[in-house]
């Protein structure tokens, strides 16, 4: 099905199960802890072995010598495998060929072996047992060292790594007033709750992998081409995953190792990545230094707005795309962005949830909310004053829609922005100084193609078949939602089935676009359904309604069920969007309010309460959405005043690599948070007239809190994380 036009008489429009606040269909299976993760499928293999993966000890150099005999001896071994005897590797979309690494090392903690053996136990006892001589080579592992001589991506890595339009540098200088400053964020990691894990079996030259996995195509697809094997003799699992946020949308070594350690010992095998190899082994969020120039008028409209940007990665990595919105999100007749990219010797630089406008908006909205104050403007009213309704890089492409303003104002109205003190320092609630802080929230909205199966069988059921993954996002029953809708029936008689590789390709999950994309398709599949049901009953498909479990058209009504009675109707299809993305420009918005108390005495700071006003278009699940929202919000809280891979830069390695060193916000360290979608639908986005919204959530947090502490304080911290003593380099304490 090709989506060129929005729908005119389109079921989904009802809203009778669609956009109502509905409990999670596998809310039950995981809350009573009988939803079966990847390392927990008990069921899907017999006679399994256990994995262990051996990682690096340096951060770049050679192994020298790897001598394995006495881990072969060791009770319980049944196989082991380096790059000396797993065979040559292909290299996938994604670099796969990397995740064995040796005889050279690229980053510390790089899979050199897995060791297979019937008991964990056994595999991780002789693990230790492989003796492992390196020759270190001279590494790379300091951004800021590297930042001068760092180059522009090539095409390859970034096809558009630089933008200009208009003179920004004669724009800038001869601005009335202007801004001119360097902010830096910290390499992060996603350190989800379920680790990267998989099961692999293999039936004669047929594997399955039962695995954590967002992307089910994207990975079953490398994962064939790293083994040298055809794409239809892999099959990837992954129905339940404990938590993504960009770091499984790629096959990562546990997948690789445990196919290999399966082939090696002719047993299924089973594979968890210990704690700290998920830090230094998979991939992370990494660091940016971003300068930012601003110029505007003094009636506070920008005239030049300059964005820079600098992080590193492994050879051919790619950029943290940190300067997009700011292509996008404010108006200005002249414009820079730059992106470069060092080459650093640290884990790899991948996707974390919004990838490149988390990070920019880190900056962004600092520097909009510091112009606003040299201007003597409101930051709310600064903000709005530099709205634009169309791309300002392409003005000939609008925006489908753009309810930025309205956020803001909503937002500001509901937290009690007029409340705010304008002069920084001058609140106090006995010893804590409180200070509020405003940032704007912006994440495209990506259209994917997305495929899926319906079928109704002679009970009246239907279920949903696609590779569509829940990352903990809610997929299974916005899914089942749409197909509840467009079949007239209630959702408990809607069965949905996702993640499976055997089942139609799907969006999968990422970049926020598995929401609109994924329901779209199930869409798509189920206008063919309701066509082949209408025909089958007799009925004119363009005048059939699907009402309360029957199919009405005018006086006649047949029961749905009655359709498949003599067996099972099946249909597939898929949404396509044509250059619909090329005609307008399609992303989502927000404004985000924090309230920080700092303590005059101590410096501590507290979150007291805060607000996400977003505009998603059509939200198809409210309370899904909130809590996607909110967590979203604890995340961005984490960024700004907690969340650091510590870098190591004599050896290589992020040294806080486990959850008792990588901070991340608890219940304590989080304030009341609310959360107002504004009520709309955008016809241009898809037939679901929905967008994405669990990326836009962080999109901006980090710089609100940044705002409202320099509110409570008049201390300007550039550095994320803003701890204490950065913090108290700035901060003259009152009396």
């Amino acid at each position: 099905m090709k989506f060129d036009t929005p729908a005119t008489t389109n079921p989904i429009d009802k809203g009778q199960v669609v956009g109502k606040p509905t409990d999670r269909i596998d809310g039950p299976l995981k809350t009573t802890g009988t939803a079966p993760y990847a390392y927990e499928r008990h069921d899907v293999a017999r006679n399994v072995a256990y994995g262990y993966i051996v990682g690096a000890g340096i951060g770049k150099g050679r192994i020298a010598l790897l001598d394995d005999t006495a881990a072969r001896k060791a009770p319980g071994v049944l196989a082991i495998v380096t790059a000396k005897n797993a065979g040559e590797l292909g290299k996938g979309n994604f670099n796969t060929a990397k995740l064995l690494g040796g005889p050279e090392i690229d980053h510390y903690h790089q899979a050199i072996a897995i060791v297979v053996a019937e008991t964990f136990e056994q595999a991780r006892a002789a693990a230790n047992l492989i003796r492992v001589d390196y020759t270190r080579g001279k590494g790379r592992f300091d951004l800021a060292a590297a930042k001068e001589s760092a180059p522009a991506p090539t095409p390859k890595q970034d096809p558009k790594p630089d933008t200009s339009v208009g003179d920004f540098e004669g724009a800038f200088a001869s601005a009335p007033v202007k801004l001119d400053a360097t902010y830096t964020t910290p390499d992060q990691s996603h350190m989800m709750m379920e680790p990267h894990a998989t099961i692999a079996a293999w039936e004669g030259d047929k594997l399955t992998v039962w695995t954590s996995n967002q992307m089910i195509n994207w990975s079953r697809g490398d994962l064939a081409k790293t083994l040298g094997v055809p794409k239809e003799n892999v099959r990837l699992d992954s129905p339940y995953i404990g938590g993504g946020f960009g770091g499984k949308l790629f096959i990562r070594s546990d997948v690789l190792l445990a196919a290999l350690g399966a082939r090696a010992a002719k047993r299924p095998v089973k594979v968890a990545l210990q704690r700290p190899l998920m830090a230094n082994n998979t991939t992370h969020r990494p660091a940016t230094i971003q300068r930012i120039r601003i110029g505007a008028n003094r009636d506070g409209k920008i005239t030049a707005i300059g964005h820079e940007s600098w992080n590193g990665d492994l050879p051919g990595g790619q950029p943290e795309v940190a300067v997009q919105q700011t292509r996008l999100f404010y108006a200005g007749e002249n414009r820079m962005t730059r992106m470069r990219l060092a080459e650093l010797d640290l884990p790899e630089g991948n996707a974390m949830r919004a990838p490149g406008e988390a990070p920019g908006l880190m900056a962004l909205e600092i520097a909009m909310d510091e112009m606003a104050e040299k201007l003597d403007m409101d930051p709310v009213q600064f903000r709005i004053v530099n709205d634009t309704q169309v791309d300002p890089e392409n003005p000939t492409r609008p925006f489908s829609q753009r309810n930025f303003v309205e956020c803001l104002r909503k937002g500001a109205d509901r937290f009690g922005w007029s409340r705010r003190a304008s002069k920084p320092g001058t609140v106090r609630d006995g010893r804590w100084l409180v200070g509020m802080g405003v940032a704007g929230a912006f994440r495209n909205n990506l259209l994917q193609p997305s495929a899926a199966r319906v079928r109704l069988d002679p009970r009246g059921i239907v279920t949903v078949e696609t590779d569509m993954t829940d990352i903990g996002t809610g997929s299974y029953t916005i899914v089942g939602q749409t197909a509840a809708e467009m079949m007239g029936v209630p959702l408990d008689r809607v069965v949905v089935k996702l993640g499976d590789s055997d089942f139609p390709i799907s969006c999968g999950s990422g970049g926020q676009w598995g929401g609109n994309n994924s329901t779209a398709g199930v869409f798509a599949a189920c206008v063919k359904l309701r066509e082949a049901i209408a025909t089958k009953l007799g009925f004119d498909p363009a005048q059939v309604e699907f009402v309360d479990e029957q199919v009405r058209s005018g006086s006649r009504r047949v029961a749905l069920a009655d359709a498949a009675k003599d067996g099972e109707i099946v249909a597939e299809d898929r949404i396509e969007y044509g250059d619909l993305d090329k005609q307008y420009q399609q992303s989502t918005f927000g404004a985000h309010f924090a309230e920080v108390g700092v303590d005059r005495i101590t410096g501590e700071m507290r979150v007291r309460r805060m607000l996400a006003v977003c505009s998603a278009g059509r939200i198809l699940n409210p309370k899904a959405a909130r809590s996607q929202v909110i967590g979203a919000m604890t995340m961005g809280v984490g960024a700004a005043l907690m969340e650091e891979l510590a870098v190591d830069k004599r050896f290589g390695f992020f040294v806080n690599h486990d959850l008792a060193s990588y901070e991340v916000p608890v219940h304590a360290d989080i304030p009341h948070q609310e959360v107002i979608f504004l009520d709309e639908t955008d016809p241009i986005s898809s037939p679901m007239k929905a967008k994405g919204v669990g990326e836009l959530g962080i999109c901006g947090v980090g710089a609100a809190v940044a705002n409202a502490i320099y509110n409570a304080t008049g201390a300007r911290v550039r550095d994320y994380p803003i701890t204490l003593d950065k913090l108290f380099a700035k901060l003259t304490l009152p009396a």
